[in-house]
C-alpha cells in the first residue's frame, strides 16, 4: 500500500496477476458453475445453520474465544451458556453481524463501520469507529506489523474502497486484495482480523450466492500458521500476490469440500424457495420454472406449482398455457 498523504486515494494497491493466480480463478469459477448447476450455491436450512455456527467458532477462535461448537449454538437457540463473559459477549455479537450481512454494502466504508460497531459492542471503547492513534502488532516479544499512522487511516480505507468500487479486475482477487490491504492498514484498534474475513465474504457473496453459508474461516483456522505467514510475507514484498494465492486456494478447497460432501435432493419445497430467490416478484410461466431445473420432468414442475399454490406460497392466474404464476 502507498503511504503518501498526497496519494493514499488514488493508487491502486500493488499485486501481480501471474499465472498461478489465473489457474486459481479459472478453478474456482469452474467450482461455481458445478454448484450453481446441482443448486448447492443455497443449502439446506440445517446446513446452513451448521456452517454458520462453524464459521463463527473458527473466526473467533482465531481470535482466542474460548467457546465451543455446541456452546455457540446454544447462544444461536438463545439458551443460557457458563462462559467468559467477554467469549459469550464476541460470540453473541458475530451473531448479530452475521444475521445482518444483507443490509451491508461491501462497497460502503460507512457501513463496515457499522458491522465493526455489532461486532465490537462493549468490547472496546469506539466500536464502529476509526482509528486515529499509532498502533503496532506484536506477536509474543517481537513487533510483527507496525501500521499506517492514524492520521493516514481514513484516506486509505477511502482509497481502499475506492478500488474495490471502480477497479475492472476479477472480484474474486479483489475480494483478496481488500483483505490483505485492510489487515495491512489495521484500522481499528481491535477486530481486524475478524473484520476482514467477515468483509471478503460479504464482498465476494454479492455475486456468488454460495459465500454467505461457506465455512472458508474453518479452513482459514486449520491453515492459520500460513495464513500470519503470507501476512507477513507480503508485507515485507510490498504487494499482496502471496495472499491472494493462499486464499484463492482456501477458497477453492471450501468449494471442493462442498461439492464432495453434499449430495443434495432437493424437495418441491427446495425448488420453489430457490426459484423464489431467482424470480423475485416477477411472473412466470411452468416453462420458465423447468428451465431453472432442467432435470425434473413436467409433471413434477407441475406438482411442485400445485403444491405451492395449494399451500398459499404461489398465486396463479390464467388457464392452461397462458397460466402464469407469482409470489
Amino acid at each position: 500500500m502507498i503511504l503518501s498523504n498526497d496519494t493514499i486515494t488514488t493508487m491502486k494497491p500493488p499485486y501481480k496477476i501471474t499465472e498461478e493466480v489465473l489457474k486459481l480463478v479459472v478453478a474456482i469459477s469452474e467450482k461455481i458453475g458445478e454448484i450453481n448447476a446441482i443448486n448447492l450455491h443455497r443449502p439446506a436450512t440445517e446446513l446452513r445453520k451448521k456452517n454458520r455456527i462453524k464459521t463463527i467458532h473458527s473466526s473467533l477462535e482465531i481470535e482466542g474465544n474460548t467457546l465451543t461448537k455446541e456452546q455457540i449454538t446454544a447462544l444461536l437457540d438463545n439458551k443460557r451458556v457458563i462462559a467468559p463473559k467477554k467469549d459469550i459477549i464476541e460470540v453473541q455479537n458475530a451473531i448479530e453481524v452475521y444475521n445482518q450481512l444483507h443490509s451491508f454494502n461491501p462497497n460502503k466504508l460507512k457501513d463496515l463501520e457499522k458491522a465493526h460497531g455489532i461486532l465490537m459492542n462493549g468490547l472496546i471503547e469506539n466500536a464502529g469507529k476509526l482509528r486515529t492513534k499509532n498502533v503496532g502488532i506484536v506477536k509474543g516479544s517481537k513487533v510483527e506489523h507496525i501500521a499506517p499512522g492514524g492520521d493516514m487511516v481514513k484516506g486509505l480505507m477511502k482509497g481502499l474502497f475506492k478500488y474495490l468500487k471502480d477497479d475492472k479486475d476479477i472480484l474474486i482477487i479483489k475480494s483478496c486484495v481488500f483483505h490483505y490491504e485492510f489487515e495491512f492498514i489495521h484500522p481499528f484498534i481491535d477486530g481486524n482480523g475478524r473484520m476482514g474475513r467477515l468483509w471478503q465474504t460479504l464482498i465476494l457473496m454479492q455475486e456468488y450466492p454460495v459465500f454467505e453459508f461457506l465455512p472458508v474461516e474453518g479452513l482459514i483456522k486449520e491453515n492459520q500458521i500460513e495464513y500470519y505467514s503470507v501476512l507477513s510475507q507480503s508485507d515485507k514484498l510490498g504487494h499482496s500476490t502471496p495472499f491472494i494465492v493462499f486464499m484463492l486456494n482456501i477458497i477453492l478447497k471450501a468449494l471442493d469440500d462442498l461439492l464432495n460432501t453434499q449430495s443434495r435432493k432437493l424437495t418441491s419445497k427446495d425448488r420453489i424457495e430457490l426459484f423464489k430467490e431467482k424470480i423475485r416478484d416477477n411472473k412466470f410461466s411452468r416453462k420458465d420454472y423447468l428451465q431453472n431445473f432442467k432435470d425434473i420432468s413436467s409433471a413434477t414442475a407441475s406438482r411442485d406449482l400445485k403444491w405451492a399454490v395449494d399451500n398459499g406460497i404461489l398465486h396463479r392466474e390464467g388457464d392452461k398455457r397462458l397460466t402464469k404464476y407469482y409470489y
